[in-house]
């Protein structure tokens, strides 16, 4: 039990003052591109699955 509770200590040291954490601009930035990578993997996919739908119809219907 010891070794847990000394394991907890030094996990709350090492968050509170050896852990750098991003600025809130940074993380916003950051969110903002993660957003807008999203969105246009989304639109990728869609465009190619739209693609492949309509060629797989025009196969089928020969």
């Amino acid at each position: 039990m010891r070794k847990f509770i000394n394991y907890l200590k030094e996990c709350y040291v090492e968050l509170v003052k050896k852990t750098t954490w991003p600025t809130w601009q940074k993380l916003q930035s950051s969110a903002l591109l993660v957003m807008v990578a999203t969105v246009i993997l989304a639109l990728m996919l869609f465009i190619i699955d739209f693609a492949f739908q309509h060629l797989m119809t025009f196969i089928y219907t020969l």
